[in-house]
């Protein structure tokens, strides 16, 4: 159970409640404008996060080896998108725990995040091997 989806409503309610005790409808006025901004800045912040995610491909990272060190437990699936400035790539059902996403670069190295319920909780990185053609290999090899 997410306790965040609890505690925050009740908290801005025993906010209010405090303001209105104290300063009558003036606090509460006071306060509701607070709560107002803290919602739009939040809203204006995932609007901009979306706005430059829609003009990458989905999918892709600048450098996954970047995407992988910088990554953490326990971080948003909006945090990862921020970073990435791209949606990942949906590897598992809609509505099915966790959530698969992939971020691919141009070196076809991938970082595969799982989600559960919106926060990461584990990630790996694929590096393609380093197989040499043979049709580019010398054809005399120095000892």
């Amino acid at each position: 159970m997410n306790w965040r989806n609890i505690l925050i409503p009740v908290g801005l309610l025993v906010l209010l409640g405090a303001a209105y005790q104290n300063y009558k409808w003036m606090g509460v006025l006071a306060v509701s404008g607070g709560i107002l901004m803290w919602l739009m800045l939040h809203f204006t912040r995932l609007m901009t996060i979306m706005k430059r995610a829609a003009q990458r491909p989905l999918g892709y990272v600048a450098s996954a080896v970047m995407l992988n060190a910088k990554l953490k437990p326990n971080v948003p699936l909006v945090h990862v998108v921020a970073m990435t400035r791209s949606l990942g790539l949906r590897q598992s059902n809609a509505l099915e725990q966790p959530e698969v996403f992939v971020w691919r670069d141009n070196t076809d190295s991938t970082v595969t995040c799982e989600f559960v319920h919106g926060r990461l909780k584990t990630w790996t990185l694929h590096r393609p091997s380093a197989e040499v053609d043979p049709a580019l290999a010398p054809a005399n090899p120095q000892p």
